[in-house]
């Protein structure tokens, strides 16, 4: 009635037009001009709308609701997968009435008490708990706004918590994570507690039954630590943990913080972890946690050797020398060129293994579609090839030594190609670059730059030391001295003949 009588008094009374009245109150023209031929109290309209058709299937749909009430958010149905369901029972009805009644269930069911609401309070023992858990911040490394992932450690009885900042959240992060948090507590706790990531349960069974990943097991067996998965939605069996991530954000992560790598970064973390350990203890007000800690530390079981945290594929080496690795390639050395190597990734780098050795190591890439070549792994193929050194990838931006790009530039001028330059490279095999580079400088001073000059400058650098000449004193006699017989060469002659 009061939207009624606002239309009829603009209209007549403020002389605004219906179009106007229309687009403020946000209804239609035919709706305005309803109202204005009316004047008498508006009919009655129901509030709760009747679904006869419903009816009967209201007790299922009261126990589906009740029985995924318990479940995680993503586990419950849509109001739409419900009306599915009702369906396939015979249900014969419109869809509005499922949404309205689910609608009307979930609003009283917010507002009524539940034992979800009711927690037990926990206790610890000194080394016993050490709770983990992810969260997602933004930061500005190098002046570019990124999303990284923080992993969060903190021991139950000390409080005591440790940050460490990544890219991404794959496995061997959460690995090199324990390996760092370890290491800064000095210990390793009894058990170990966790949500169900795909980093760490493969399965998650009825109860507390889980299957854990293998390569994270060899984790658990190298530090000797039992890993607990919470039940999934329960997040106050790790409480200190959950809590954390809301508080390390407001304290470390606001304002947004600025730095220029991401290692500058983590070390700001650590020192932030152990400032932030002088604040008061929760459960024991008369001492601070890092007090605490000091009590808990020689109760943990302390580390013998870290762990070798990387994930191994075993990749074949295409023609052009590279390995695929997270949408990224690497290079390894030509003579591995169409064989099957080991790349073992880790959180910050790859190494390639073959034959028992590491062949090529790599910082690694986060980026996507990135080529990351060593030019020395190309040695081998610039001896059949010299002229790939013009236009090959890996050599474009390639920074070598100031000395030997201008000794470069100046034998290109003289050959008009690179194969002299080529030759001088292929004898760093043997001679190493820093003996190329003193090569280079030597012959810069002498002014006489050509291929010859420096192969014998470099020649000459490796060559092995001689012995030094002995000095034979004057004073030195035989004791017995030999005696001269000019006869023995007649005697020999005459024997000759004879024969």
């Amino acid at each position: 009635m009061d939207i009624i009588a606002e239309v009829r008094r603009r209209h007549f009374v403020s002389k605004e037009s219906i179009s106007s009245i229309a687009r403020s109150l946000g209804v239609s023209r035919p709706t305005v001009r309803k109202h204005l031929q009316t004047e008498a109290e508006p009919v009655y309209q129901r509030q709760i709308q009747i679904a006869p058709k419903l009816g009967e299937f209201k007790v299922l749909l009261t126990k589906w609701l009740e029985a995924e009430a318990l479940l995680p958010q993503r586990q419950r149905r849509t109001a739409v997968r419900l009306y599915e369901g009702l369906v396939d029972e015979g249900y014969t009805g419109a869809y509005d009435s499922v949404r309205r009644f689910v609608k009307q269930w979930k609003a009283s069911y917010k507002n009524t008490p539940s034992l979800k609401q009711a927690f037990v309070p926990l206790a610890f023992k000194p080394g016993e708990v050490c709770q983990f858990d992810w969260s997602q911040e933004i930061v500005e490394i190098g002046g570019i706004e990124q999303i990284i992932k923080a992993a969060h450690f903190r021991l139950a009885y000390s409080r005591k918590m440790f940050v460490v900042a990544y890219l991404r959240e794959a496995q061997e992060m959460v690995m090199d994570a324990h390996d760092k948090a370890f290491a800064f507590y000095g210990g390793v706790t009894l058990q170990m507690i966790y949500d169900n990531p795909k980093t760490i349960v493969d399965t998650v069974f009825v109860g507390k039954g889980r299957q854990f990943n293998r390569r994270f097991m060899a984790l658990a067996n190298h530090y000797l630590f039992e890993p607990v998965a919470c039940t999934p939605a329960a997040g106050w069996e790790k409480g200190q943990i959950e809590n954390q991530v809301g508080n390390v954000r407001e304290w470390l992560f606001t304002p947004r913080v600025k730095f220029e790598t991401l290692d500058d970064l983590n070390r700001w973390l650590e020192k932030r972890c152990q400032e932030l350990s002088n604040r008061k203890h929760p459960d024991f007000p008369s001492q601070t946690i890092a007090e605490c800690f000091q009590q808990e530390q020689p109760l943990l079981r302390q580390i013998t050797t870290p762990f070798a945290g990387y994930i191994e594929h075993l990749l074949k080496v295409s023609r052009t020398c590279l390995v695929r690795v997270d949408r990224n390639q690497y290079s390894v050395p030509a003579q591995w060129s169409g064989q099957v190597v080991s790349v073992r990734v880790t959180a910050d780098h790859l190494d390639i293994v073959a034959a028992g050795k590491t062949i090529a190591t790599h910082q690694r890439s986060f980026l996507r579609d990135q080529l990351i070549c060593n030019p020395w792994h190309y040695l081998p193929v610039l001896e059949k090839k010299p002229g790939a050194i013009r236009h090959g990838i890996p050599f474009q931006d390639w920074e070598l030594p100031e000395t030997i790009r201008r000794v470069r530039s100046i034998l290109q001028q003289q050959d008009k190609n690179e194969h002299a330059f080529v030759d001088l490279l292929l004898l760093t095999r043997e001679a190493g670059l820093d003996a190329l580079e003193t090569a280079c400088e030597l012959v810069l001073e002498s002014g006489i730059v050509n291929a010859n000059v420096l192969q014998n400058a470099v020649r000459r650098l490796i060559e092995p030391i001689r012995p030094k000449t002995l000095n034979a004193s004057d004073n030195l006699q035989l004791i017995t001295e030999p005696q001269a017989d000019c006869q023995r060469y007649d005697r020999l002659l005459e024997s000759h003949y004879v024969h």
